[in-house]
């Protein structure tokens, strides 16, 4: 191959790939009039969310023993002060005034 040819071979494959991002560019300012930006961000984070929905779903179907047994120690968390109550390990009228007084 000569190096006109070469030149003219080139130069075609340039033409088409110039061709090609015109088409492209073109391409995506149309999709963009159709949906712009923002819209398009909505959809990502609605789409990631549903991704995190679906997978800790999948996470707690597969750990249901974790899941209740996590799920009772934040229940008895909170209900800690009731329970220590009717035990008689806390006494509710004295700890309350050491917390007003530390406040």
């Amino acid at each position: 191959m000569t190096l006109r040819d070469r030149m003219i071979a080139d130069r075609r494959l340039r033409d088409s790939a110039r061709a090609l991002l015109a088409a492209d560019i073109e391409f995506m300012k149309g999709d963009l009039a159709r949906k712009g930006l923002g819209e398009r961000a909505g959809d990502r984070i609605r789409q990631g969310a549903l991704d995190v929905y679906d997978e800790a779903f999948e996470l707690a179907a597969d750990n249901r023993g974790a899941l209740a047994a996590l799920i009772a120690s934040v229940l008895l968390w909170f209900a800690r002060h009731p329970i220590l109550e009717t035990l008689g390990l806390r006494d509710a009228e004295g700890e309350e005034q050491a917390e007003a007084a530390e406040r």
